[in-house]
């Protein structure tokens, strides 16, 4: 069975990753899983260019590893993009107040930048760029994106990150609020998984 390495050690998104790609047959694994180890400077200037170098790295270790050559690599970079505030916390959204700051905190922080500014000015949207990296060493990036705005409080037990804040003003709730099924079928991660599955679709 072929295999697909992404390149993240975080639960929930593998997670989302298991239950969007279920239909590929093939064996998805995190980093972790897979026991590469590879820390790479996510020093791109855009969500699509940190995706790369992610993807990159683990794939130049995978290539060697016995069982893993023919495998593709994926990963991704994704965030939360507020207008109001110039599109922060943009890239820097997992590291915004410090990497091991809580995001109980770091949403509070964003909800209370945003005191006294009307509906209208808190348009924001979740974006997650994916890139694939093939054993060819070929690779694809695609984007996907979810519009709402910044509520007044955070709610919802669902999600994680900056999910209890995103309001999604046609379904009345945050994206914490929302069933796991329709968060996927909504998601910025899920547009942009759908997209890449079209590719992988096509390349394998």
């Amino acid at each position: 069975m072929r295999k697909i390495i992404f390149a993240t050690g975080n639960e929930n998104k593998m997670a989302e990753i298991r239950m969007i790609l279920a239909d590929l047959n093939m064996e998805i694994l995190s980093q972790k899983e897979a026991g590469i180890k590879a820390d790479a400077a996510e020093d791109g200037a855009t969500f699509e260019e940190n995706a790369e170098i992610k993807a990159a790295a683990v794939a130049r270790i995978a290539s060697s590893v016995p069982g893993y050559e023919d495998a593709v690599v994926m990963a991704d970079d994704s965030g939360l993009e507020i207008d109001y505030l110039n599109k922060e916390p943009g890239i820097y959204s997992a590291r915004y107040m410090g990497e091991d700051t809580s995001y109980d905190i770091k949403n509070r922080a964003l909800i209370d930048r945003l005191e006294g500014v009307p509906d209208e000015n808190r348009t924001a949207r979740f974006v997650c760029a994916i890139a694939a990296v093939f054993p060819d060493g070929s690779s694809e990036v695609v984007r996907g994106t979810m519009e709402g705005r910044i509520g007044y409080e955070a709610a919802g037990e669902n999600g994680f990150g900056y999910d209890p804040i995103f309001y999604l003003p046609e379904y009345g709730c945050t994206s914490a609020q929302l069933p796991p099924e329709k968060k996927n079928q909504l998601s910025h991660r899920g547009e942009g998984l759908r997209k890449i599955r079209e590719v992988l679709t096509e390349k394998l």
